[in-house]
Order: structure tokens, then C-alpha cells, then sequence
């Protein structure tokens, strides 16, 4: 698959786009495979130097499959979200080789950001329901997720 990072727009944040093949009347899908971020307070590596922009891809059965069979998983199951989103982390700021050390490293708040993030990207357009209020009668959309655990579908 080949994959191309843009910078997101407004319309659609967080997002990059990847092209696929083009059907009989020269229409081109796009899947958005690659999704920029900013984390809320950033890597800082062993020079002091803070990372903060990244790019995540998304997910694939065997990303959520492997982290099964670690022993660090299967002695703490809380460390699946830690081993799993160092899969699918592309870079953080100039790190490309990014592994469950750095995650581990991260504050608090910016693992929690990427698990939130994880979970939007791979369930994009599955969480979300078109609904009316009854009493002014907008439209509009809701997030139908529950916030389960990294992994879980």
C-alpha cells in the first residue's frame, strides 16, 4: 500500500490521506491510512529535546494480534496499550524508531491522548450515529464509543 502523510485541514483533522486505485469512471478512493497529531506535552528524550508532532497509521489485525503473545502483556495486561501503540507510531517528532521504551517514557496525559487517538482512527465512522433532538429538532452526530480498552473492538 502506499502511503502519503498531509498536514490535516480544518475540515478534517488529524487526517492524511493514501490513494488506492480508481474505478471505471476514473474516480480515485482515498483511505486514510497515516493520521498526524500533536501531543499535549511531548517526548523528551535522553538530550532534553521535547517531541511533540507524530504521525500514527492505522492498525491491522496482526498489530492487535502480536502484543498477545508478549510476556510483558501477558504478565500485566495493562502494558497491551503500551506495546500496541508502539506498533502503529510512525515517528514522534525526528524519532522513527519508536518502541515500547518511549512509550513507557511518555507523561501520563500524552498516553492517554494516544490511546484516545488509536481508538478514533480505527474506529472511524463506526461510533458515530446521525441523531435528531426532540425538543429543537437538530441534527446532528454522536460519538456512540464506549472508551474501551485499547485492543477491543
Amino acid at each position: 500500500m502506499r502511503r502519503t502523510i498531509a498536514t490535516p485541514s480544518a475540515a478534517e483533522p488529524g487526517t492524511a490521506a493514501a490513494t488506492t486505485a480508481a474505478d471505471r469512471t476514473g474516480h480515485v478512493d482515498t483511505l486514510r491510512t497515516e493520521f498526524v497529531f500533536e501531543l499535549p506535552r511531548g517526548y523528551v528524550d535522553q538530550s532534553g529535546i521535547v517531541h511533540r508532532s507524530g504521525v500514527m497509521r492505522l492498525a491491522t489485525a496482526r498489530d492487535e494480534l502480536i502484543p498477545l503473545r508478549d510476556d510483558r502483556v501477558r504478565e500485566n495486561s495493562a502494558y497491551l496499550s503500551v506495546v500496541l501503540i508502539s506498533r502503529v507510531l510512525v515517528r514522534i517528532g525526528s524519532i522513527e524508531d519508536v518502541h515500547p521504551g518511549i512509550v513507557e517514557d511518555l507523561f501520563a496525559s500524552d498516553l492517554a491522548f494516544l490511546q484516545d487517538f488509536y481508538r478514533r482512527i480505527n474506529a472511524e465512522g463506526h461510533t458515530r450515529a446521525a441523531v435528531t433532538c426532540p425538543a429543537c429538532q437538530e441534527s446532528f452526530a454522536v460519538d456512540l464509543s464506549g472508551g474501551g480498552r485499547l485492543g477491543e473492538s
